[in-house]
This record gives C-alpha cells, structure tokens and sequence, in this order.
C-alpha cells in the first residue's frame, strides 16, 4: 500500500481543488437527459405520435451513425436514443482530465516536485482515476434521480446514468494506460483520442449493419462505446453489460500501474523521436515557430472537418428523400439549425455542427499561448527582440485563418459528394463552401474571447471552452427550454445566416466581425500590459 500513499489527499485536496469549477459544470451536465425527457414529452405527448417518430427516424442512416439504433418507441427510449451521442462527450471529458493530472503534470514537472514528498508511485494515477471515477458515478446518480422525476422507470433511469459512467470510466482507464506510453502530453492524448475514434467507427458500422441486417453486425461488440448502449434503457436493461465495462476498467487499470513501474519518471515507454541538431530556416522567426507548434494541430482539425464534410454530404440525398416522407425527421433537422428547402435545410444544419467544430479548433490554436507561458516556453522568447504583439500575432493568425481553411475544406468536400449523391456538382460546391465561410464570424468570436481571458485573466482561460459549451447548449437545447430569444441571442451562433437557402443578411455578420476584432484588441492590449509569466 506503500505506492498509493498520499492517494486521498491528491484526489481530494489536488485534483479537486483544480478543477472543481470545471467538474461542477460537469455536475449540471447530468441534467442534459432530462432536458430530452422534456423537450421529447412536449413535441411528441402521445404513444402514436412517438411512434410515427420513431418508425421514421430509426430507419435512417444518418441518425443511427449520430445516435445509435433506435428499437422502441416510449418516451424513456427515445430519451435513452437522443443521449446516445452523450456517451462521446464523457468520454472526452475523462480523457482531458486524466491526461491533464498525469502526463501533463510530469511533462511540467509537478509530479516530480509531489514525488519528493511522502507520496507514492502510483498516487498521481490513482488519485486521477479515482476522482473521476467518483464524478462519473455522482453523474450517474444524478441522471437517474432526475429522469425517475419525470415519471420514468427507475430502472431504465438509472441504466441511462450507468451508461454515461462506465463509457467515462473506461476511458479515464484508457488515458491512463496512454499517459504511460510516451514522453508528452500532445501525443498521450492523441493515443486515446484514437482509440475512441476506433470505437466510434466500430460502433458506426455495427449498428448500421445491425438495422440493415448485415454481415459486419457483430463488430459493436469491439467497441466500449458500442457496450456502453447494450444497456438498452427502458427496454431490456441489460445490466449484464456492465460487467464487461468493470473488467476493461480493471484490465486497464492495472496495465497503466504495470506500465508505471517499467518506466523512469519523465518518460514513456515509447522511444522519444529526437529532433534535428540544427534548426532550419523556419525556425528564425516568430511565424515559422509559430508554425512549427501549430501544424500539426491543424492538420488533425483539417482532416476530422474534410471527413465529416464527406459522410454528411454522402449521406445528404439519402436523408432529404426521409425528410420529405417524414414530417417529424424534417423537424428534427429543422431544430438543429436549418431553413428553406429540404436539402438546403439538412446543409445549413450539419453546416452548423461544423462551425462548432471548427470553434472549438480556434479555442484550442488561441490558447496554445497559455499553453507555452505556463511551460516556460514564452519568457525565453519574449526576452529577445522578439515583441510581445509579433509572438501573439502569429498563433492568433491560427486561431483565425485555421478555422477558416478547415472550413472551406470541409464546405468544398461537402459540396461535392452532396453534388455527386444529387447531380449537381457544379451548383452545390460554390453553394456549400460559401455557407461555411459564412460561420467564421461567429468562430472567431469564439477565438477572441480566449485571447481576451488570455490577455486580462490568464489563470481563467479554462473558460473559453464553458463560453463554447454554454453556446452549444443555447444552440442545442435553447428553444426546446423555452429560454427566450434574449438569451438565444447570447451565442454568436444564432447570428449566423442559415446557409445555404436561408436569408442572408450583412448586419449580423458584420456586428460579429466588429465584435471578434474590439474583443482581440482588448485581450492584445491586456497582454501588453500584463507580467508573463503568470502562473
């Protein structure tokens, strides 16, 4: 018991203390399935309707990939289906927050400073793991007392929250296992990042084959993301399913403390890649630099916004063909964002899940600043000839011109197997692209506010990713909720035209390009100001 000593402390006094705003929200996130219970209870009040809904939504493809298979029609069930994208969200989570207390805290030298100290070796892993194991069992808990109040099962409620705790706690267990394997952060999350990806598509593809009756049905079962559905709320409950959730939980954690041991503090298991003796011609200036630490950021944005360009653009005739059978499927659509015609209504809809997408990139190239204050990294810099607005100036270029080049790329590959599946390249392409580059005003919002929080309030910069969460759920669950347009008017999201096929006017985006630029040059002046290093 000598490795875990200290464990309680770190976990309680630690990890808690630093992130409790964070997991707090994280908290409020349990509440998001009753938001569906209530929202679903009022657009569909009776059996029929919500089985009219449900024979019409479940037998498209587009929304088995999104959400899972659908195979009742009470409200619980459906209710259990439209969380079912939830499950990758958590996952997220866990992965972030698991890397952050470990990989992250050696790269930077925290761990070795604790390790001094009357603490075990594996004190940092377990404390991280086990705090989030606890958040996402309070998570559960809080799921299934507030959908039972809704006058749902309490079975199937409470399965609902089992479902969204064990797909977070396997993959805490995964980061954990990554966060042995190599040398930084950067990569640790991208392991695990991966490895989601891996089990998002095997779930992809096994429920599509499922409903279609296919050959590849049983490959669901490779994936824990695919496990976490087998519960089956308010249908069958399976609770057998958790145990095979418990046992990769176990499995993995036991290999991350076995890979622990096998290592030296401040590596991985995974050789480093040495870097060149010399550095190139890139390297002598801020922009170059800049783009060194930012490519391959880029890179990866570039290509997730490309693929999903192509699967919503190939999927489009497909859904338009449902949403002129289906009234309610049209409807659904319509609510995630669309206007005008059918196939114009499903583009501007996935249009907008792709500027979210991109919002979150942009947040993530304007906060690299953060990341290299905090790592030492900027004083050095700052302290040649190399001014405070220059080194700025060129992660923020990233932070805007990034969002855009992802979309457009992803607007042109859209444009284009949508054009294909329609027969209409050449009018869809111009189409398509020109309703992506329409979203980058309310991106760079998005991106200014976290140069602002950069620039005034450094130790806040966390909270450009709420200001992005609260927009999604305005943009999500705003109207469903009854909140008022006042208060759906506070996401730039809502300003954005509905493109292509809806009305486009030049007020609002210029109000949000005028709005991006004041909030940069605040945060830019702020900056100027400030000490750096501020811890």
């Amino acid at each position: 018991m000598s490795e875990l000593r200290g464990t309680r402390r770190l976990a309680f006094r630690l990890v808690l203390r630093r992130d409790r705003w964070i997991m707090l929200l994280w908290l409020i996130f349990a509440l998001m399935p009753l938001n569906f219970a209530t929202s679903l209870n009022e657009l569909y009040p009776t059996a029929e309707s919500r089985r009219e809904f449900a024979e019409g939504t479940a037998s498209h493809t587009v929304f088995t990939a999104l959400y899972g298979r659908l195979d009742g029609s009470s409200l619980g069930e459906l209710v259990a289906w439209r969380a079912g994208f939830l499950y990758i969200v958590v996952a997220v989570f866990a992965i972030l927050v698991v890397i952050r207390h470990t990989r992250t805290d050696e790269e930077k030298g925290r761990r070795e400073l604790l390790g001094s100290t009357a603490v075990g070796r594996h004190a940092h892993l377990a404390a991280a793991l086990l705090t989030m194991f606890a958040i996402f069992l309070v998570v559960g808990l809080l799921t299934g007392v507030a959908l039972t109040g809704q006058d749902l099962p309490a079975g199937g409620s409470f399965a609902l929250g089992a479902q969204l705790a064990m797909c977070g706690m396997m993959f805490a267990a995964v980061a954990g296992v990554a966060a042995q394997l190599t040398v930084g952060a950067g990569t640790a999350r991208a392991i695990s990042f991966a490895v989601l990806g891996v089990a998002i598509a095997l779930r992809v593809v096994g429920e599509v084959q499922l409903q279609a009756d296919g050959a590849l049905a049983w490959v669901r079962w490779l994936s824990p993301v695919a496990w976490a559905g087998e519960l089956r709320p308010y249908d069958q409950d399976n609770w057998w399913v958790l145990g095979l959730g418990a046992a990769l939980i176990a499995v993995l954690c036991s290999a991350a403390a076995l890979l622990a041991v096998r290592r030296d503090l401040g590596n991985g298991l995974l050789p480093a890649r040495p870097g060149p003796a010399d550095a190139g011609r890139g390297l002598t200036s801020p922009l170059g630099l800049t783009w060194r630490l930012q490519r391959s950021l880029l890179a990866a944005w570039l290509i997730a916004l490309v693929a999903l360009g192509a699967v919503f653009g190939g999927l489009g005739d497909a859904v338009v063909q449902g949403m002129r059978e289906n009234q309610d499927l049209g409807d659904v659509v319509a609510r995630m964002g669309g206007a005008g015609a059918v196939g114009d209504t499903y583009m501007s809809a996935m249009m907008g899940m792709m500027a979210v997408l991109a919002a979150a990139y942009a947040v993530q190239a304007a906060l690299r600043l953060r990341s290299e204050e905090t790592d030492l990294h900027a004083e050095p810099l700052l302290s040649t000839p190399t001014g405070r607005l220059s080194w700025t100036g060129g992660h923020l270029l990233f932070a805007l011109l990034g969002p855009a080049a992802a979309l457009l790329a992803a607007g042109l590959t859209m444009g284009l197997t949508y054009g294909l599946s329609v027969d209409d390249v050449g009018g869809q392409v111009p189409r398509v692209a020109g309703a992506a580059l329409l979203q980058l005003p309310a991106v760079w919002v998005l991106a200014a506010i976290a140069l602002a929080l950069f620039g005034l309030l450094p130790r806040l910069t966390w909270a450009s990713w709420a200001v992005l969460g609260v927009c999604v759920l305005l943009g999500q669950f705003g109207a469903a909720m009854d909140l008022g347009q006042g208060v759906l008017n506070l996401s730039p999201f809502t300003h954005t035209p509905s493109a292509p096929g809806g009305d486009i006017s030049a007020v609002p985006v210029l109000w949000l390009v005028a709005i991006s630029v004041a909030v940069t040059a605040v945060g830019l002046a702020g900056f100027r100001r400030r000490d750096v290093p501020v811890g």
